[in-house]
């Protein structure tokens, strides 16, 4: 829906319809004279995908730098606390790599999918939509600079909860470099979750709501070991995306890591990202359209 200026009124003759048209045609490279001798000017045409990446990118990481470190001390925390609380009943092993690899990717769950999916509930219910749909920007850039922003601060959290981690439990921290794969791929799934759980829920207090739930289902489901989880809960565990994120961390603190079963890992978390990123941006148009 074309939106036409109130100054258009004043023009006389056809010169707002012209005005209405060059609105509607947003793009064309070609300039359009009416009989009275006014010219409507073009407008820009549709910015290209990566540069609009770049520009959404730089904004939200500028907003987001003073409203989300806070919290993202707060997750960290509330990972090292879980940690610490684990220590007690968890001697090493698999359970204490278990432990500490579902803790990293907690923080990632947190930022990621919980404050993302908050974040776009109440720009769908405030409106603000509306002005990123203004812009000549595609929805997809978007999602992504969005969500690559708030998983860009998920980086300092994991890797301080990865090491202190390991000095509680004694895990080696030879193999930590993992985390430069995991904490991308693992971020960019959890936060094409979060867009699309924020962009289709129908009201901000439900979009928190999700994004809580799924927080605590990464919480139980990451964080507790494997083998102790009932047949039905494993398969539920299977279906999270930061299952494969913990699967692959946690294979790297074993002496001799089985770097196929990491890189197949690394791999479902990628898949699971492109497709909820798809399905984020898709569900970023509908809500902008409406």
């Amino acid at each position: 829906m074309s939106v036409v200026p109130a100054e258009a009124d004043a023009v006389p003759g056809t010169a707002a319809e012209t005005v209405a048209r060059a609105a509607a045609g947003a793009g064309e490279a070609t300039r359009t004279e009416d009989v009275t001798g006014i010219v409507a000017a073009p407008l820009a045409p549709r910015a290209r995908l990566f540069p609009a990446l770049s520009a959404v990118y730089r904004a939200q990481l500028s907003r987001a730098r003073v409203a989300r470190i806070p919290l993202l001390f707060v997750a960290t925390f509330q990972s090292i606390g879980i940690m610490v609380l684990m220590r007690g009943v968890v001697d090493g092993g698999d359970a204490a790599r278990a432990v500490v690899s579902g803790s990293s990717v907690l923080v990632v769950a947190f930022v990621a999918l919980n404050l993302l999916a908050q974040y776009f509930g109440q720009l769908r219910a405030g409106g603000g939509l509306d002005h990123y749909a203004t812009l000549p920007v595609p929805p997809a850039a978007v999602v992504l600079g969005a969500a690559a922003a708030y998983a860009s601060f998920t980086a300092p959290g994991t890797v301080v909860t990865a090491v202190t981690g390991c000095l509680l439990f004694q895990l080696p921290m030879a193999h930590l470099w993992v985390l430069i794969a995991v904490i991308p791929l693992a971020g960019a799934a959890l936060a094409g979750l979060g867009a699309a759980l924020g962009l289709l829920a129908p009201r901000p207090e439900l979009a928190t709501l999700c994004g809580q739930l799924g927080m605590s289902a990464a919480l139980l489901l990451g964080v507790l070991p494997a083998a102790g989880l009932p047949a039905p809960i494993s398969y539920a565990r299977d279906l999270l995306p930061s299952t494969y994120g913990v699967e692959a961390l946690a294979r790297g603190f074993d002496a001799h890591p089985d770097w196929l079963a990491v890189v197949a890992d690394l791999g479902v978390c990628a898949a699971v990202g492109v497709l909820s990123l798809a399905v984020a941006a898709w569900a970023y148009r509908r809500a902008a359209v409406r």
